[in-house]
């Protein structure tokens, strides 16, 4: 993160590449975070209700408290890491500062309320299935918005520095480490 704060993003091109394979991987984490959704239930209250409290037309079982327990251990550190990076890396956008501040607020909102409307739909009311809803759909949607928002502003910084003709130098040393290997290989190189 050192690169972020410094401003030496806007001239690491291996930097910015890595950072843009790592919101590729997280986008493919948040399709299977839906897939995962939709395989479950559906946007409607009844598919929620069946899930969290069973069905006996599909034959299934309440979700029992230890199984919601272990998830929500699981989900919290999960996504509180990854609402903390992907909102660490938002900061150094030019987006303006509120505009970070209340999607950095509502991402990690989502997330805390979209584990809490499990616990609600299970133990307190079937009619909490709404919010399960809702806040699944509004972590779905700032995940998305955090991961396009950061990956255009590398893409616009990478485009920007292609344009300015900006080639980052070598690091020091670099070439005369380039030569020694090439002395130490031809070294080991016999005649036959």
């Amino acid at each position: 993160m050192r690169f972020f704060v410094t401003g030496e993003q806007k001239r690491q091109v291996v930097l910015n590449t890595i950072v843009l394979l790592f919101l590729g991987y997280i986008a493919l984490l948040w399709i299977s975070n839906g897939m995962m959704y939709f395989h479950k239930m559906g946007l409607t209250a009844n598919s929620v209700v069946d899930y969290y409290l069973g069905s006996e037309q599909n034959f299934t079982q309440p979700v029992s408290y230890q199984s919601l327990l272990e998830v929500t251990h699981f989900h919290l550190f999960s996504m509180g890491i990854l609402v903390l990076t992907l909102s660490h890396l938002l900061l150094f956008t030019p987006l303006a500062l509120p505009l970070k501040i209340w999607l950095t607020g509502l991402t990690f909102f989502s997330a805390v309320a979209n584990e809490a409307a499990g616990w609600l739909v299970r133990f307190v009311h079937p009619a909490f299935a709404y919010f399960k809803i809702g806040s699944f759909v509004l972590l779905e949607g700032s995940l998305a918005a955090l991961i396009v928002l950061v990956s255009l502003s590398l893409i616009t910084q990478r485009r920007e520095h292609l344009v300015r003709g900006q080639v980052t130098p070598p690091p020091e040393g670099f070439m005369a480490d380039k030569a020694k290997l090439r002395d130490e290989q031809s070294a080991f190189k016999t005649p036959l």
